[in-house]
């Protein structure tokens, strides 16, 4: 018989109550001393504030949007949010808890978050940007099947809602995968 930590995990649908866990989940994801317990930090490109209460809030509830949360053992230890684009979806606010990293987890919400976007949308691809320099990221997404597109957009430099860059070379490329 298998222990609590083998429990499959549970996916559903954001609701405001999560708003604050999901914040909680998402900064320690990617910015302070916590998030180095996992590899998807980037408190050595960013400081400050990954999201905040209200990008959540916004996230929950956009139309034609969802945001994905992933329960263990009734905690809340993965999300992402997914946005209907006509004939793709765009992936985004993926964060999975350091202390699940590295076991799988990630591989499942990125291919839960897949399915539910071809079932329930019909769409054909899924759109995510991706800061260029975090090459581990990228790599992890192309084992994946999405591909690099040498498009970019500006990071939003002086908008501290985004972070406090460490660097001045940042920008978001846009990664791609057709969904069979």
């Amino acid at each position: 018989m298998g222990t609590a930590a083998d429990a499959a995990p549970t996916f559903r649908r954001a609701t405001d109550a999560d708003v604050d866990a999901l914040v909680e989940l998402i900064e320690s994801a990617y910015r302070g001393e916590s998030s180095r317990a996992g590899w998807t930090t980037e408190a050595d490109i960013l400081h400050g504030q990954r999201t905040d209460p209200e990008g959540v809030l916004e996230a929950v509830k956009a139309p034609d949007s969802r945001l994905l949360t992933v329960e263990r053992d009734g905690r809340i230890v993965a999300c992402c949010q997914l946005e209907h684009r006509g004939d793709h979806a765009y992936f985004g606010m993926f964060a999975v808890s350091p202390a699940f990293q590295g076991a799988g987890l990630g591989r499942a919400v990125i291919a839960e978050a897949e399915r539910q976007a071809r079932e329930d949308w019909g769409v054909t691809g899924m759109h995510m940007t991706v800061i260029s320099v975090r090459e581990d990221l990228i790599a992890w997404y192309e084992r994946r099947g999405y591909r690099r597109t040498g498009r970019t957009t500006p990071f939003p430099y002086g908008d501290e809602r985004f972070g406090i860059p460490l660097r001045d070379d940042l920008e978001f490329e846009l990664l791609v995968k057709e969904l069979a």
